[in-house]
């Protein structure tokens, strides 16, 4: 691809270093499976992905994807196939580790909170995609979450409203996102004053 201006949505030369080696691997394993026959693959993983990252930030559908990107159509083909097989959940595992460690903790949780909310839905809705939650009384979805816990006393300080550090707001975050709908979560720190 030849050389363009990069776009707000495109990866960091430091951040696609950190999830190239999972692309390469499965473009390797996906190569090592095809028993040498087909085209090559004549698009760069990172013009891909970038491709899919401007995707979720803009919101525009597939079709609008600006020319100096691969062709929509291979760019939808490739985050199918990565969401299909995984990638992204290994891109998403792979990040949390990481920052995980560099705040000094575990890189695998060993609690978590998880919580749910029931939202009314349209009426345009078709009945098949909802649901009744009979204790509330509401006819629509039901949406989940799972967030990281914090060890025991800081769990119980933050029950109180009170951290040595200052306060605590046990919120959804996105750290990282990597596709629509593919989102990691952590802790947000409020400041003292609020």
């Amino acid at each position: 691809m030849t050389e363009r201006r990069p776009y707000p949505s495109d990866l960091s030369d430091a951040r696609w270093a950190l999830v190239e080696p999972t692309l390469t691997a499965w473009r390797r394993e996906r190569t090592e499976r095809a028993l040498a026959f087909g085209r090559p693959p004549e698009h760069e993983l990172r013009d891909l992905l970038d491709a899919i990252l401007y995707v979720d930030r803009t919101g525009i559908p597939w079709r609008y994807l600006p020319h100096d990107y691969p062709p929509w159509e291979t760019v939808y083909a490739y985050f199918v196939r990565w969401q299909k097989e995984g990638v992204f959940e290994q891109l998403n595992g792979l990040l949390r580790r990481l920052v995980r460690a560099t705040e000094g903790r575990d890189p695998q949780p060993t609690a978590c909170i998880i919580d749910s909310q029931s939202v009314k839905t349209s009426t345009n809705v078709p009945i098949a995609g909802q649901g009744i939650d009979v204790g509330k009384k509401i006819v629509g979805r039901k949406r989940n979450i799972v967030i990281p816990g914090l060890p025991h006393r800081q769990a119980a300080d933050l029950r109180w409203g009170v951290s040595p550090r200052g306060r605590w707001s046990v919120s959804p975050r996105p750290l990282v996102s990597f596709a629509p709908g593919l989102v990691s979560f952590g802790c947000r720190r409020r400041s003292a004053a609020a």
